[in-house]
């Protein structure tokens, strides 16, 4: 399978995602590790202790794809996502989306970053394509 001019790829991507829902924590955590492996350019991994002594967790997931940043924070048991648009380093308008839209964008800033870049597009149909 290629991502070569095909955006249903990227639509089987967020399916995969959303299925992986089911299992929150088991979700983040698997996210963040593929974005990183994929992009990690264009991706920040916000780790956290979960109280005293627990061990690190993925407590945010920033995207950077040109104008934009894609936010996905956990909020307790939930997730919380936005998107901001950004010029020069300065955030111009910042929205709250939820996860189901949150995904989509990604998609989107998924297809960008492969787009511009023959290596960033390998990166991502090796790490988000193979099993």
């Amino acid at each position: 399978m290629s991502l070569d001019d095909d955006s249903n790829d990227f639509d089987l991507i967020a399916a995969s995602l959303r299925a992986d829902m089911t299992d929150l924590d088991a979700f983040f955590e698997g996210l963040a590790a593929k974005l990183e492996a994929a992009v990690p350019q264009a991706v920040r991994i916000t780790r956290a202790k979960l109280g005293f002594r627990g061990p690190k967790v993925v407590a945010a997931i920033t995207i950077i794809a040109g104008p934009v940043s894609l936010e996905l924070r956990r909020a307790g048991a939930q997730l919380q996502a936005t998107k901001a648009r950004v010029s020069g380093g300065i955030v111009l308008k910042t929205e709250q989306l939820d996860v189901e839209e949150w995904l989509t964008e990604l998609t989107g800033a998924l297809k960008a970053l492969a787009g511009a870049s023959e290596r960033a597009r390998l990166a991502l149909e090796r790490v988000l394509l193979d099993p």
